[in-house]
């Protein structure tokens, strides 16, 4: 009666449940299946020898009711017949089939209990891998949907992981060109004007009038 307690505990599970609450649905779905099936053959073994015993004892009790019956016809048969001897040697062969009757009643109530039992819990055994098998093709689909689904959402963050590198490139960018603009304007105040007066200055410190003296020389001297 092992097997029965333990397949109790198929009937009044609900695999289904079981696998909402998985961390890994693929993997408790295929391992669902394996267990399950070889489960089935365990049941379908311990089934038949069941059902076959319940057989057995159905046959039993029918013809300890088909012995009562001849017993009570050839009985009648030998009243009839005025042979009241013979009538009660088979009303006696009809009292211990009677007698008998009952023990073999009781152990087929036993039996066809058991069976239905067991056939109950192989039906729904049976039903359940078949639900599995058609759902097992539906449930990985949805696996594959929701990992390509978080794939993409890792590469959503790495799109605005990017955009906010790009708003610190500009950021620095604009911080660059403002220390350009700040040294610039440094080096434009480092050139004071005074320094241009004095450059423009030169050019008039040499004095024309000696350039002038020595070109009259150089002409005065050609003509003598």
């Amino acid at each position: 009666m092992g097997i029965l307690t333990r397949f109790k505990d198929i009937m009044s599970s609900n695999i289904h449940a079981l696998l909402d609450k998985a961390e890994n649905p693929e993997k408790m779905i295929d391992q669902c299946l394996r267990n399950l099936n070889e489960d089935l053959g365990k049941v379908k073994a311990e089934t038949a020898a069941i059902m076959a015993e319940d057989m057995r004892a159905k046959r039993e009790l029918d013809e300890c009711n088909a012995e009562i019956e001849r017993m009570q016809t050839f009985a009648i048969k030998a009243v009839n017949a005025g042979n009241d001897a013979d009538a009660k040697k088979f009303l006696e062969q009809k009292a211990l089939y009677t007698n008998k009757l009952a023990g073999l009643t009781e152990s087929y109530n036993l039996a066809h209990t058991n069976a239905t039992n067991m056939k109950a819990m192989h039906d729904k055994l049976v039903k359940d891998i078949n639900e599995l098998e058609s759902r097992k093709s539906m449930i990985k689909g949805k696996l594959a949907v929701a990992k390509t689904q978080e794939r993409i959402n890792k590469m959503g963050s790495s799109v605005s992981s990017a955009n906010n590198t790009m708003a610190s490139f500009s950021k620095y960018e604009e911080m660059a060109n403002k220390k350009l603009d700040e040294a610039n304007a440094m080096a434009a105040l480092n050139n004071s004007p005074e320094n241009s007066i004095n450059d423009l200055a030169s050019k008039y410190e040499a004095s024309p009038t000696e350039i002038d003296d020595e070109l009259a020389a150089l002409k005065a001297s050609l003509n003598k």
